[in-house]
């Protein structure tokens, strides 16, 4: 079985994909948990070494950096070896063996960045200026231009470039049991914006597709995104003819259950939808599709301290409860006063939630369903 686990930082991503064939992913680093406190957000860094004596490893194949807001890689410059930095190579540092980062990062002005940031910023353009262990998402001509800055014909680097519209080298469902086909970002975008980086906008977003004996499971990652830029996903990829791209089986949410990812306004009670947004949720979900909101646990009233948004939440809940699915939040599972990290297990009957000794299955309707 391929495992995904999704850990509990409040409004912060790090996901990790334990592929069967011992292949290891790491999608976002956060580090949120102050020691000492009861923030209740799991120790990343010990949860994650932990795993990786359990492999006897030292090294992911894949860490992938979203975009560089501080909840997706905080901590980063503490946790891993950097091939830049002589100071920041310690034996007890974890390898990223590739990386993969969207053009932003190495295109957008380091002057913003919280101190992780710019590390995870130096690494990404060292190892694009060298030519080796990495991938970037996108080639807006901002990016060409920035190589050429640093004396490199763009050219010489397309074997690094990935763009929307296809799958990531490297994996295959013959080899790997999954594929991960790009949704964004888009080169357009940015092109339109000359040297302006929204990060939320400019981030990874991508389609897992998992294959184990036969039965294809589907996973979106989709960030941060706002619902602009989800919509043009859902335009484009149909326009494409390439729906069975938007299909999925499990929903890691963007932006933490913000409303800002669903449509223009808030709403009193729940959010409304753009027209984009209903199809994808409702028309591309899957039966017993999973919604996953990394994300802080949902208020039951309006405060400044959000997302997550009780609107989007609402929304989010109804969209499962018509696929006889689940929304979970990580940071009320399995429960509000002892979140866990979430275990979702991929094989050939489907996705199971593990939940402590208890396992809920997702079938194909064929079988029952656990739980």
């Amino acid at each position: 079985m391929t495992k995904i686990t999704f850990h509990p930082l409040g409004n912060a991503d790090c996901a990790r994909i334990d592929l069967d064939n011992g292949r290891k992913l790491l999608i976002d680093y956060a580090d949120t948990h102050c020691a000492g406190s009861d923030d209740k957000y799991i120790d990343l860094p010990t949860a994650l070494r932990a795993d990786l004596q359990l492999a006897k490893r030292k090294d992911y194949d894949v860490v992938a950096f979203s975009h560089l807001d501080e909840d997706h890689c905080i901590g980063a410059g503490d946790f891993f070896f950097f091939q830049h930095s002589s100071a920041r190579q310690s034996s007890d540092r974890i390898v990223m063996t590739q990386m993969w980062v969207p053009a932003a990062v190495i295109t957008e002005s380091r002057n913003d960045l919280c101190d992780d940031a710019k590390l995870v910023q130096a690494e990404a353009r060292y190892r694009l200026r060298e030519g080796r262990d990495i991938l970037v998402f996108s080639q807006p001509d901002c990016l060409d231009e920035w190589l050429r800055n640093q004396g490199i014909d763009p050219s010489a680097r397309d074997h690094l470039i990935v763009t929307a519209g296809t799958l990531v080298p490297g994996f295959t469902l013959a080899r790997d049991n999954v594929e991960f086909f790009v949704h964004s970002p888009f080169a357009s975008h940015l092109n339109g914006r000359g040297s302006t980086v929204i990060r939320n906008d400019d981030a990874i977003a991508f389609q897992a597709t998992f294959q184990h004996g036969g039965r294809v499971t589907r996973v979106m990652f989709t960030a941060d995104i706002a619902y602009e830029v989800l919509g043009n996903i859902v335009q484009v990829t149909e326009l494409k003819g390439n729906t069975d791209r938007l299909k999925w089986d499990i929903f890691k949410l963007p932006h933490h259950s913000s409303w800002k990812s669903i449509g223009s306004d808030k709403g009193k009670d729940k959010t409304q939808p753009t027209p984009e947004i209903e199809r994808l949720y409702g028309t591309y979900g899957e039966r017993f599709g999973m919604i996953v909101s990394t994300s802080k646990p949902i208020p039951t009233d309006d405060t400044d301290d959000q997302p997550p948004h009780r609107q989007a939440a609402a929304y989010y809940r109804e969209k499962a409860s018509d696929l006889h699915g689940e929304y979970i939040v990580t940071m009320e599972h399995p429960s509000l006063s002892t979140p866990k990290p979430l275990v979702v297990e991929i094989g050939s009957t489907g996705h199971m939630v593990i939940k402590g000794s208890v396992v809920q299955t997702a079938y194909d309707g064929t079988a029952p369903r656990a739980g």
